[in-house]
């Protein structure tokens, strides 16, 4: 198998604009993020709309690819994205893995657990799953929740509770059942990302504001990797604020 890591990288945002860009304790976010993918894999790319990201990466030695400005998801800009590097580089990738570009503390070991995934020649969609150890974060609606099967496929992600724990008291859900939260990294066969993109939005993607169910609706299995690292995400200054506070 080979695996091709691509970082979709976007300058606007609502939240913390220019967030790519931020300087976390003397490199930029992007910087950090490509540094740890490259310790678990050969290929990188950045994937972006923006001129000033393609300068910073390219500064930093970084492979960078320029996309379009009009994706309505990361998933899109990564599909345009490795079509395109297939063709410069005029060689294929198996998987195609999607990191996120505001999590530059993500662990070389979650790559590598999702990678692991596809020791099943059958896996065509994996991601991971970190095991809830703070009762709060069940009912928490921004940390997806997710049940799976024997198999490791997942049967339906959710920002409410599943399973729902019937006769007992919120407090005791964490003693009568395992629950998992959905850690935002994924994987793809590069055939299935180029067909996920061709998808309608689905009813149950619609209701709650997850694409992954899109695909589930449409009958595509995800696999699922237990991770025991969490995802740390940085939505805003004040987020960064808080961790480079520590």
């Amino acid at each position: 198998m080979k695996f091709i890591g691509i970082i979709p990288s976007r300058y606007a945002s609502t939240r913390f604009p220019g967030k790519p860009l931020a300087n976390i304790n003397g490199k930029t976010m992007i910087e950090r993020v490509y540094e740890q993918a490259k310790k678990a894999l050969e290929y990188v790319y950045v994937a972006t709309d923006n001129t000033k990201i393609a300068d910073e990466v390219k500064r930093f030695g970084g492979k960078v690819v320029m996309t379009s400005e009009n994706h309505q998801s990361g998933t899109d800009r990564l599909a345009e994205a490795i079509d395109i590097i297939q063709n410069e580089r005029n060689e294929n990738f198996d998987v195609v893995i999607n990191i996120q570009g505001d999590e530059p503390f993500i662990q070389p070991e979650q790559i590598e657990e999702i990678k692991s995934c596809f020791d099943n020649e059958k896996t065509e969609i994996a991601t991971l799953v970190k095991k809830i150890d703070k009762a709060d974060d069940i009912f928490d609606e921004n940390k997806p929740k997710v049940v799976f099967d024997n198999n490791m496929n997942a049967i339906c992600f959710s920002r409410s509770p599943i399973p729902f724990i019937r006769n007992t008291e919120k407090t005791e859900w964490l003693n009568k059942y395992e629950f998992y939260r959905h850690i935002g990294m994924y994987a793809y066969k590069t055939k299935t990302l180029q067909e996920l993109t061709k998808l309608e939005q689905s009813p149950l993607e619609i209701a709650e504001s997850l694409e992954q169910l899109r695909w589930i609706e449409n009958g595509y299995k995800i696999r699922v990797a237990k991770t025991n690292f969490d995802s740390i995400g940085i939505d805003t200054p004040e987020d960064l604020e808080k961790i480079l506070n520590k």
